[in-house]
């Protein structure tokens, strides 16, 4: 259900798929450790595979950095590779260095591959190809330039680059926003002034472009500050582009689209860890989340839903404990779910999700919070999936919030309200690589627990 490669995590990754139907994952991975070291942290992207957008297997390493003296020799980040003649084109995130405060130096670069597999690049000459340009764009001290995703122009023959960068224009704690460039070869582009530039986004990460059956465009954005991302559409790639709030809860983070096996359109994303498997552990780079099912109404904002081709994963429903599990649940008034308990058949709760109709929160021992998220009008039923320390949470079929919680053992989940409790059946999830044992493996549940 999740994947990192063998001891690493996953950070912002790009999705390819070939015409066979193989999916590869292309992905920035580093040791699993709280300190980001931005000369040393992410130097080569893994690669892996999937038929079916679950089951990933760790392909080894695709791509590094440049030769000393290139724009590209400290740090490799994310990348977006697209289909060009017979192979691929790869525009990629280049650190040089440090500026004299210590800030990454970034450019975007280009490399070319004859495959459409992932692998196979050969870099396009020794520099980068598109530049901050100073007249819009802070460079040096905090700036940004990286997160390159590229798409055909809708007004032209040519092609369109957005990139993360700081406005220049803006005090630098709110300057995140997305740049654009456009280009008629894939290799010489043109800067111009920012496509987006809310004014209240400290960084604007991991820009993705969807276009949707309609002919508009969707937008998608990581915000730093929230570690959720966000919603943008417009009736062209020019925009005007409005605002459509929040798409994946804090927590969800570096988004990607595509078709899946069964030709909806879904989205990943990365979802975090912590140091050392407890719940007061430094966060750090994580893992790749399974897919949501993507539903972008004309008439209202862009929702993630659950997506269907994840119930192949599901076991029968059993009232038995279940560390990895999904049930639903529906809601007649405020309500306590009881996932996990202090010690195995225990009565004292270790992970609670609570919902009052109007906002949703989940805690673990002695009532610390966990996560919770206000609901825009009263759900009348809920999702919940564990996958070992992984919790996410469906309101009406919507995903709206994901956690993490390390602490207590799997029980029988119950639900209390008004006084009374009754037992949840779950559907049991079976995990793709259930014997793996390193940094990347899912978390077991309590050493204790499967002692007994």
């Amino acid at each position: 259900m999740r994947y990192a490669p063998p001891g690493l995590c996953v950070n912002d990754f790009a999705l390819l798929r070939d015409e066979d139907g193989t999916y590869a994952v292309l992905h920035l991975q580093g040791p699993w450790t709280p300190d980001f070291d931005h000369l040393s942290m992410e130097t080569s992207y893994g690669r892996a595979t999937s038929t079916d957008l679950v089951h990933w297997e760790p392909q080894g390493t695709a791509f590094g950095n440049g030769l000393p003296g290139r724009f590209d020799q400290q740090a490799v980040w994310t990348m977006h590779p697209v289909r060009h003649g017979e192979g691929m084109a790869m525009f990629y995130t280049g650190v040089s260095g440090l500026t004299p405060g210590g800030w990454p130096l970034q450019s975007v670069g280009l490399a070319y591959s004859d495959r459409t597999d992932g692998t196979g690049w050969r870099r396009h000459g020794t520099g980068p190809v598109v530049e901050a340009d100073p007249r819009w764009y802070r460079t040096g001290e905090r700036m940004g330039w990286r997160d390159p995703f590229v798409v055909r122009d809708d007004e032209g023959d040519g092609w369109i680059m957005i990139v993360c960068a700081g406005d220049a224009s803006l005090p630098v704690e709110v300057s995140g926003c997305v740049a654009w460039a456009t280009s008629d070869d894939l290799e010489h582009w043109t800067v111009h002034p920012p496509l987006i530039s809310p004014g209240d986004v400290d960084e604007l990460e991991c820009p993705v472009l969807e276009r949707l059956d309609d002919g508009s465009w969707l937008l998608l954005g990581s915000i730093g500050a929230t570690r959720g991302f966000e919603a943008w559409t417009a009736p062209s790639l020019r925009g005007p582009w409005s605002r459509r709030g929040p798409l994946g809860p804090t927590g969800s983070y570096a988004p990607r689209v595509i078709p899946a096996p069964d030709d909806s359109r879904v989205v990943l994303h990365t979802a975090p860890r912590r140091v050392g498997l407890t719940d007061t552990g430094a966060p750090c780079r994580g893992m790749l989340a399974q897919p949501k099912l993507l539903v972008t109404p004309p008439d209202a904002a862009p929702r993630l839903e659950w997506w269907p081709g994840l119930n192949a994963w599901l076991g029968e429903e059993t009232d038995e404990a279940a560390l990895h599990a999904v049930g639903d649940i529906t809601l007649s008034g405020p309500v306590k779910i009881t996932l996990r308990t202090d010690t195995p058949g225990g009565d004292r709760p270790a992970l609670v999700v609570a919902c009052d109709g109007k906002e949703l929160k989940v805690t673990g021992l002695d009532g610390a919070q966990l996560g919770q998220a206000a609901l825009t009008e009263p759900a009348a039923g809920l999702r919940i999936l564990t996958i070992g320390e992984y919790v996410e949470v469906y309101a009406d079929g919507v995903f709206v919030l994901a956690t993490l919680s390390y602490a207590g053992h799997p029980a029988p989940w119950t639900a209390g309200a008004e006084g009374s409790e009754h037992t949840i059946p779950v559907r049991p999830v079976r995990l793709p690589d259930l014997h793996r044992d390193d940094a990347s493996a899912i978390w077991p549940g309590n050493p204790d627990h499967h002692a007994r």
